[in-house]
């Protein structure tokens, strides 16, 4: 297998809060699952091109480890939307502006595709204190998780090689030609 097999774009307003943080948990959590078949990014809808996470977003990923320090903002793009597998969007109006873009099912809100249920959305913590970027941040780990639950267990349930029953199989469910090995 040559490259990524899937692309999942965490969408916010300005992409320097939410998604970066949603984007680098989700590397960690890739990581420590040991997943290469999955690639995730970030991207605002209202984003101007270069800015950096905000001080809030990059105290709160260090506070667990994180480095947000590399990261520059980028616009959500038609172009974009066309690359990615799957959007997870923060809010109702990020989805909206996605599927406007032409994501159509491809966009999901983050609560809605890690919990099933509908719901209001991620908070957006920009502006506020470093205990809101916390909760932002500690509700975002929670979310990215269930949402990587949910691939591996849609992974699992396509026909392919690997069988549910193989412990092997959970090793790197979206990629891996061989179980806990990369591409």
């Amino acid at each position: 297998m040559s490259g990524p097999r899937a692309r999942v774009l965490f969408v916010c307003t300005g992409n320097t809060c939410r998604s970066p943080m949603a984007e680098a948990i989700a590397r960690a959590e890739l990581e420590r699952r040991g997943w290469s078949g999955l690639e995730v990014g970030s991207a605002g809808t209202s984003a101007y091109p270069g800015q950096p996470a905000s001080g809030g977003a990059l105290r709160a990923a260090e506070r667990h480890g994180l480095d947000l320090s590399a990261h520059r903002a980028r616009p959500l793009t038609p172009e974009l939307v066309a690359e990615t597998d799957l959007l997870l969007a923060m809010t109702q109006s990020h989805w909206t502006q996605a599927r406007w873009m032409g994501a159509g099912e491809r966009a999901v809100m983050l609560t809605e595709f890690a919990s099933g249920e509908v719901g209001a959305g991620v908070p957006d913590p920009f502006g506020g204190g470093d205990d809101e970027y916390e909760e932002t941040f500690r509700a975002l780990e929670t979310l990215v998780r269930a949402a990587l639950d949910r691939l591996a267990r849609e992974a699992h349930a396509t026909p392919g090689p690997a069988s549910p029953d193989d412990p092997g199989a959970s090793a790197d469910p979206l990629g891996s030609e061989e179980p806990g090995k990369g591409p």
